[in-house]
């Protein structure tokens, strides 16, 4: 194989960035062998903007199709258009998408119009509950039916092509990307912290840090000094993620009060909610947990403080797929707020518990991690279920041998 391989990677949003960051590193290793062209389709523009300059990658293209209170069907309008014509301008060998966002969806649908080869990184994942999560779950169905070549993360989503009919040869069990980014991030922030410890202006107080930070102008190294700055010595930390479209409503409001609960019960838990800025979720949650001592309403993190975060945490609870699949990485529990998961592998080892938005079940699992030692340690991970921190290599070896043999 004398030609370069052309491979198009696309992504669109935080999660996606994060993901296809250690293929990028991987490809941009064998340049001899690869001709990369990486696109930003802006889907999530401003979180996008701190992944890339956290995993230091360099978009050769990159649009921007999101606007402000966009409906899903405005959003693929634009995607359309745009991927048609990068496709046109690129003509890649191979476009690699990730997960089951709308950029991925839709640039593995014009792909298949310009009869592109695609790749599917994490694929298999699956709930089938159409509406859980939405538009998820539909999005990562359709991708799987256009793909050429399936990168799966467990063997559970390798048994899910399978049954669906999708040829063994063109699967490949490669692990999560996911081990792979956090490995790479954390040795990052190690070798930060390393520096900020010579560099810290001991003298900056936390007001001055608050000042940093709500005028959106803290560096990551800032915004973990902040963080720090905010929790007592001693002191369990719980994260809080909750952003799902399917919560919004009701839902929210449930695990609101569930945590209002938990803030008065244990006086010696800070409890961390970085909010969404989407109104259906930071209204309710500004309305009913505001100006409680230790709830901590932040701002959205950047990667590198929320990483920091993460594993500074005592447990987790969250809606979102990327942190279950994260916490085993970082060994903490996890209570799933979701009435639906695909990412059971966790479930299954006892690592993390699907919990769903009842007050009370929300109340009764936290309290029993705070209460027992013994069932808290149940929820260590002894093993990580998503991968050993080479799903990368896989890819790029299975993208290798595919086009030799093809």
């Amino acid at each position: 194989m004398n030609k370069k391989i052309k491979v198009l990677i696309s992504f669109g949003t935080r999660p996606e960035g994060i993901k296809v960051a250690p293929v990028i590193k991987q490809i941009q290793k064998n340049t001899d062998k690869f001709e990369l062209i990486v696109c930003s389709t802006g889907q999530h523009k401003e979180m996008l903007s701190q992944v890339i300059d956290f995993f230091e990658l360099k978009p050769d293209i990159e649009l921007n199709v999101m606007t402000q209170n966009q409906s899903l069907g405005m959003l693929s309008s634009k995607l359309i258009g745009n991927m048609e014509e990068v496709f046109q301008n690129t003509r890649p060998d191979i476009v690699l998408v990730q997960g089951d966002t709308t950029t991925a969806f839709l640039t593995a649908f014009i792909a298949f119009y310009q009869k592109i080869k695609v790749g599917h990184i994490e694929a298999g994942l699956r709930t089938y509950n159409k509406y859980s999560p939405f538009p998820e779950e539909i999005n990562r169905q359709l991708v799987s039916r256009v793909a050429d070549l399936h990168f799966v993360p467990t063997k559970e989503a390798y048994d899910n092509l399978i049954n669906e009919g999708v040829e063994k040869d063109c699967i490949f069990l490669t692990g999560n990307t996911i081990v792979d980014a956090i490995n790479w991030g954390i040795n990052k922030i190690n070798k930060n912290n390393k520096r900020n410890i010579k560099n810290k202006n001991k003298n900056t107080n936390k007001d001055e840090y608050t000042y940093i930070v709500k005028n959106n102008l803290a560096s990551e190294s800032e915004d973990i000094n902040y963080l720090e700055s905010l929790i007592g010595s001693d002191r369990k930390v719980i994260l809080v993620t909750m952003h799902r479209r399917e919560s919004f409503g009701e839902d929210i409001k449930n695990v609101c009060e569930a945590l209002k609960f938990l803030s008065q019960k244990y006086k010696d838990i800070d409890i961390f909610y970085p909010v969404h800025l989407n109104p259906n979720v930071s209204n309710p949650v500004h309305e009913i947990l505001g100006n409680i001592e230790n709830i901590k309403l932040i701002k959205p993190l950047s990667y590198e403080p929320f990483l920091w975060l993460m594993n500074r945490s005592y447990f987790i609870i969250t809606d979102s797929g990327g942190v279950q699949e994260e916490a085993p990485t970082l060994k903490k529990p996890v209570l799933v707020i979701r009435k639906f998961t695909e990412r059971a592998e966790s479930i299954r080892l006892g690592i993390s518990k699907l919990v769903g938005t009842d007050k009370q079940n929300i109340i009764n699992n936290a309290s029993l991690l705070l209460d027992s030692e013994e069932e808290y340690k149940k929820m260590i991970a002894e093993k990580n279920p998503y991968g050993d921190g080479k799903a990368s290599e896989r890819i790029v070896s299975a993208i290798l041998s595919y086009f030799k043999n093809n």
